[in-house]
């Protein structure tokens, strides 16, 4: 439904949604995500560009939320490194509507679901206790089964 990019920035939206809001690097960011490092810089640059999260360069620099996670909807970060696709033609080929397809109307409907419900989530909701974000309160297994 939503790109790896997108995840990826859900995750690291979320994790500097539950810190203290001071600076975290981008290693400390990837190592808790599970999110290549490198990767993660091009999908934090775009962050801070749509203006979702700030830097510091140097000693004690790092990442940080821009805005407090309540004032951040999951559809902001989703659509701030890619887009959510919407039909823009017939899924079947035809041409000639009038009105919408049974099936064009399905697929165009799910795709307005999914951003009325990022829409209606923060990154707030998205975490448990303003520490921790609920999608990690269980052991940390990285790939390949490895704490």
């Amino acid at each position: 439904m939503i790109s790896a990019t997108a995840k990826y920035a859900l995750r690291a939206i979320v994790f500097l949604g539950g810190s203290d809001n001071g600076f975290i690097s981008r290693d400390e960011i990837a190592d808790s995500t599970f999110v290549p490092s490198e990767y993660l810089a091009k999908v934090l640059y775009e962050l801070e560009v749509a203006g979702i999260v700030e830097s510091r360069r140097g000693r004690g620099g790092g990442y940080r939320l821009s805005q407090p996670a309540e004032e951040i909807t999951t559809l902001d970060v989703v659509l701030s490194v890619d887009e959510i696709p919407r039909i823009t033609e017939c899924p079947l080929g035809f041409v000639d509507h009038i009105e919408l397809c049974p099936m064009h109307k399905l697929l165009d409907e799910t795709s307005r679901l999914v951003e009325e419900t990022l829409s209606a989530t923060t990154i707030a909701d998205l975490c448990s206790d303003g520490k921790r974000p609920r999608s990690c309160d269980f052991p940390r297994i990285r790939p390949g089964g490895q704490i």
